[in-house]
């Protein structure tokens, strides 16, 4: 059975809000409420650099793939045979590590606003995805269901932010003048924000709605920027709230740091705003990653493409008994990023390449521009990908 497909008008936002809750996911709040521990006030240097990668990956990556008008694994396999699929299995790869990472989140989420196990919760919110996806109108449902859980998240996340009294003013200037750096914070913002499918979610929403004509670029733009702007405000309100909680000396629980946050900062009430909150993050990411990866794969074979509600309900289900069986949900959400971090560059470059092959992107010349600020971006998240590895993921 084939999705039905978002309209025009809904998908230049639906797209914006598709990529920006899968990004927003739990492995987003518990990355930022970690790392504005370790780097107080200085984690906000990491947010304005992280947000200005993400730009340039998120321009490159959608206005390449929808001026071309074709999904990325398409346009990887055209360049040369067999880019896409080892593509789709880098994405698919990363969107796992992700999915069952969110599958912890929607426990985590459910444990606090119910009380439930946390591998309880896991399983209920699988069935909810998998009912989302069994709807005649499943996209369509997708797309206002993002926007809307994406709005409260921020809003609940302002309030707590509001009520931590954050330093303001050292916030900005260290913002700047950073007084801690950490590499390994940016690569894991960047490949939780752009990383492994997060941008080609969006992407692939807005060829399937046929923005792939030149007289749509600025559609394209908008919506991708649109992406990370929510993304920047929702990462720099966690931030405040983290931060006004930290610089009163009040330890965070490590077992689950974020939830300690709105505790702190805005008492029981301010807890159960977690639980929407990481639950919201949670649930749309499951859809968001689990819709993605398997948009990698649904050109293979005709069989898949109509059969891709299946296909996705598998990819969720595996995922939740992922988890159910490892456990260790806080090290899956920060282990999540630095993976798809890792990955990025990767895409990134097989995407570039395929901006210069007029065949393919028809009348349509990428700037030159992007294309120097993508390749920038390739070596620097090359360097990064390599001192995480070395210092981090060899650890975890």
């Amino acid at each position: 059975m084939k999705l039905k497909l978002f309209k025009q008008p809904s998908a230049i936002l639906g797209s914006a809000f598709l990529m920006a809750t899968s990004a927003i996911g739990p492995g987003f709040l518990t990355q930022t409420t970690v790392f504005t521990q370790q780097l107080l006030a200085s984690f906000g240097f990491v947010i304005i650099v992280s947000t200005i990668l993400d730009i340039g990956v998120q321009l490159n990556i959608w206005r390449i793939l929808s001026m071309s008008g074709l999904q990325a694994q398409v346009l990887c396999n055209k360049i040369l045979p067999g880019l896409g699929l080892f593509l789709s299995i880098l994405i698919i790869f990363g969107g796992l590590a992700f999915n069952i990472g969110n599958i912890a989140g929607c426990g985590l989420g459910l444990n606090v606003l119910t009380g439930f196990d946390i591998k309880y919760g896991a399983i209920i919110s699988c069935l909810i995805a998998l009912f989302i996806f069994l709807l005649r109108d499943a996209l369509i449902f997708l797309d206002s269901f993002t926007k809307v859980l994406g709005l409260l998240m921020i809003l609940l996340t302002m309030y707590v932010a509001i009520s931590s009294q954050p330093p303001l003013l050292t916030a900005l200037q260290d913002s700047f003048f950073p007084k801690k750096m950490n590499t390994i914070a940016i690569i894991t913002l960047v490949g939780g924000t752009v990383g492994g499918y997060i941008s080609f979610a969006g992407a692939h929403r807005l060829i399937d709605a046929g923005l792939t004509k030149s007289n749509n670029l600025n559609q394209v733009n908008i919506s991708a920027i649109s992406g990370i702007v929510i993304t920047g405000i929702m990462r720099t309100v966690l931030f405040l709230a983290t931060l006004g909680v930290i610089v009163k000396g009040i330890p965070l629980d490590a077992l689950n740091p974020p939830a300690s946050v709105f505790k702190i900062a805005a008492g029981n009430l301010g807890y159960k705003f977690f639980g929407i909150v990481m639950w919201s993050a949670a649930i749309t990411s499951v859809v968001g990653a689990a819709y993605t990866s398997i948009s990698f794969i649904r050109t293979v074979h005709p069989f898949i493409e109509k059969n891709q509600k299946y296909f996705i309900s598998i990819f969720i289900i595996f995922s939740t008994l992922f988890f159910i069986v490892l456990g260790k949900p806080i090290k899956l959400l920060i282990a999540a990023g630095a993976i798809n971090g890792i990955i990025l560059p990767i895409a990134l470059t097989l995407i570039l390449i395929g901006a210069h092959h007029k065949k393919l992107m028809g009348n349509y010349k990428h700037p030159t521009w992007l294309i120097v600020l993508g390749w920038l971006i390739v070596a620097f998240l090359f360097l990064l990908a390599f001192i995480t590895i070395k210092e981090y993921l060899i650890k975890f």
